[in-house]
């Protein structure tokens, strides 16, 4: 465990993190005695991995509080994070004869299909999380309230730190609506459209989003292809977004994306359809690359594109026209900004020295499982 931070951290997120291997480029799904070939390879971290490097590459602080094992995954995902990355794993551990939760992503027409294998975290969310450094805003999953039933985001949420909840996935798919009241005292609730419409047995993102602000200062529900649209419970405002046309390589970890920046954009005190556009931009550049975590932009990403949309703009392409003066604020937000070069998924797990050159990785220390 590396020393917790004296200040506190801009972002603080808790959860699973798995070793994925994304595939693309594929003509098909597998099928029984078959075998299909990918184009792309690809290798990241995942998991809630996606929302921390997300985050951290658009300048925000962040902590990472998970559960990490012993093998040779978890020592690569363990440096890329820390040392490449720049996440804080102060309140993350190690275990000993625990091994890593590993997802095989296959990109397939636009959105993807998963295989995982893994066990639960050794401690739950909430024993991490106690002894994690503050922070002005957390993430929490209501899937995964915590051991005892009493959601663990509940004491940040007293200190002062802004709750950003998730619908995640129901394996049950039953989506109770009881598990709405866990919602108290958290600001934004981020589901995508089909999460928001089961827990409100609604037939629309609009008729779901305006439920669910019942519930929260904050409603976004993303809408993958088609944008996003938010609502302000506060003052009844309804923005809605339309998508970036892109060619979309790989769709994992594009939800992370659009929360990292829709996060971020609040932590600046952006207005609400800025903070949305802003989400929608950078998960936008996010699937032109596959990797998952790894194919999250930076800040030179977002300058590289802003620059090439307004040169389009000049030649007079009303398209790029358009959208230029949708995203004009980017040149008030760009400076100030490092705009670094970002490192891409590789096809294989890249050796330590070429993940982080001249770093020398040390032995961690690991606690027994139970």
């Amino acid at each position: 465990m590396s020393p917790a931070p004296s200040d506190p951290l801009d972002l603080l997120v808790t959860g699973p993190v798995f070793f994925d291997l994304i595939f693309t480029g594929m003509p098909s799904g597998p099928v029984p005695g078959t075998e299909v070939w990918a184009e792309g390879m690809g290798t990241a971290p995942g998991g809630i991995a996606n929302l921390a490097v997300a985050a951290a590459r658009l300048g925000m602080r962040t902590g990472l509080a998970s559960g990490f094992g012993d093998d040779a995954y978890a020592d690569w995902l363990w440096t890329v994070l820390s040392q490449q990355e720049g996440v804080d794993l102060s309140a993350s551990r190690r275990y000993r004869h625990w091994h890593t939760s590993v997802t095989v992503s296959l990109a397939l027409d636009g959105d993807r299909a998963m295989v995982s294998h893994g066990h639960d975290d050794p401690e739950p969310a909430g024993t991490l999380m106690a002894s994690a450094p503050a922070a002005r805003a957390v993430v929490a999953d209501i899937t995964n309230p915590g051991d005892d039933g009493e959601p663990w985001w509940r004491a940040p949420a007293a200190a002062g730190s802004l709750v950003f909840a998730d619908g995640g996935w129901d394996p049950s798919e039953t989506w109770d609506p009881d598990r709405l009241t866990t919602l108290d005292g958290c600001h934004a609730f981020t589901p995508n459209a089909v999460e928001a419409m089961a827990y409100t047995r609604t037939d629309s993102p609009v008729a779901a989003a305006r439920a669910l602000a019942e519930h929260v200062p904050l409603v976004v529900v993303t809408l993958g292809a088609e944008g996003a649209l938010a609502v302000d419970s506060a003052t009844g405002s309804q923005v809605e977004v339309s998508p970036l046309r892109v060619r979309a390589l790989d769709a994992t970890g594009a939800g992370d994306v659009f929360a990292a920046a829709l996060i971020g954009g609040t932590l600046q005190g952006w207005d609400l359809e800025r903070r949305l556009r802003f989400a929608v931009l950078c998960s936008a550049l996010a699937v032109q690359h596959f990797g998952g975590s790894l194919a999250a932009p930076g800040w030179g990403d977002i300058a590289d594109w802003w620059d090439a949309t307004v040169a389009a703009a000049r030649t007079g392409d009303r398209a790029a026209r358009a959208t230029a003066d949708s995203y004009d604020f980017l040149d008030d937000v760009l400076p100030g900004h490092a705009l670094a070069r970002v490192r891409r998924a590789e096809a294989t797990i890249a050796r330590f020295s070429d993940a982080m050159p001249d770093v020398v990785v040390p032995t961690p220390t690991v606690r027994p499982g139970r």
